[in-house]
């Protein structure tokens, strides 16, 4: 029900009304008949709330118009798997010019195997590792010599890539938080670099993947989610730098969609306890336990087949931000639960967040 922009804005829209058009100014009416001051302003408080709480509904209702696609070049980074595979074809099927980046094109990975399979001539595998420097100028040099004709630059680039992790901070070396950084936000931050002056060329589109976990932090995520969270910085910055260019630059909030990408599953979250268990210094070992580690172990283990499986919702997104003529600058495909969710760590006292967490 919450899961589209205009049920968020409808329950964001309802809430700050209810608080601030009611709530706020029946407490201050009470309060100031009590003191024996005039409340005549009451009631065009409340209808100032309601007016500008309830405009909250305008960035859904009002048509944002869409560009045509066709002929319109976009990179497109980790296309082996999830997003990024159903992605490229779907914007392929759109008739706009993939570069579909894949992390295993080199040792015929399934992915890239599927996109050259079943893909137009306008869809172009490619291999790029966004960690890798040589990957990245290859990949520039090809997108500069096959763009399509009469395009001044590359419209678009979506940063979807990703790694993740988990554990509990004491149990999470720095190697591993370097490793899921490199692949999160500096091959992130690289590829955008590399990409931008064929897209200000353009006038296009940067769109990058963060999470919602960059809105609401949980227990055991801080090596996935600080990446994240800087995903969300860099991105505003740039927003900020690439107006005078006329660049547009969103970011994508996704919620749960373990179930839909196997960015989990049962065999890999045991894998990844091994290591993890393994690698931890003895002394922490034993001050945790493991039981406290299995119980975080099996947490995660049972998330694996949870969360949306319908992946249509980022994949519009994406395709909304590349494509509208006023994209958002922050998408947040989420069940009604991640959204009800993130409003609450976004907007309400940061105590609230600790009382969530307090008995988990």
């Amino acid at each position: 029900m919450l899961s589209g922009d205009f049920g968020r804005s409808l329950f964001a829209a309802l809430v700050l009304t209810a608080l601030f058009g009611v709530v706020v100014p029946a407490t201050s009416s009470v309060l100031l008949q009590w003191m024996g001051i005039s409340v005549g302003g009451v009631e065009l408080a409340v209808g100032f709330f309601v007016v500008c709480f309830l405009s909250v509904l305008l960035q859904s209702i009002v048509p944002r118009f869409r560009l045509n696609p066709k002929g319109k070049a976009v990179l497109i980074t980790g296309c082996d798997t999830g997003f990024g595979l159903r992605l490229a074809k779907q914007l392929d099927d759109l008739g706009m010019y993939v570069f579909a980046g894949c992390l295993l094109k080199d040792k015929g990975g399934k992915g890239a195997l599927e996109l050259q399979r079943t893909g137009s001539n306008r869809m172009k595998v490619i291999q790029l590792d966004v960690t890798n420097d040589k990957h990245i100028e290859d990949a520039v040099r090809f997108v500069q010599l096959n763009l399509p004709e009469g395009q001044p630059g590359l419209w678009g680039i979506v940063n979807n890539a990703g790694a993740s992790a988990f554990g509990e901070i004491e149990w999470s070396s720095i190697d591993l938080y370097k490793k899921v950084m490199d692949v999160n936000l500096w091959g992130l931050v690289r590829c955008t670099k590399a990409f931008l002056p064929q897209i200000r060329r353009s006038k296009g589109r940067v769109v990058n993947m963060a999470s919602g976990l960059a809105r609401m932090m949980a227990p055991s995520r801080s090596v996935y989610a600080v990446s994240k969270f800087a995903v969300g910085g860099f991105s505003d910055c740039l927003r900020y730098e690439m107006r005078r260019w006329g660049v547009k630059v969103s970011i994508i909030e996704p919620g749960n969609y373990i179930a839909g990408t196997d960015i989990f599953t049962k065999e890999s979250v045991k894998e990844m306890s091994k290591l993890l268990w393994n690698n931890m210094p003895d002394n922490i070992k034993e001050d945790y336990g493991q039981e406290l580690f299995d119980f975080r172990v099996n947490q995660l283990v049972g998330y694996t087949n949870a969360g949306m499986s319908d992946l249509s919702p980022v994949l519009n997104a994406y395709e909304d931000a590349l494509l509208s003529r006023f994209p958002f600058i922050r998408y947040q495909p989420m069940e009604s639960y991640w959204t009800i969710r993130s409003f609450i760590f976004t907007h309400f006292p940061a105590c609230i967040a600790d009382y969530w967490y307090i008995y988990r």
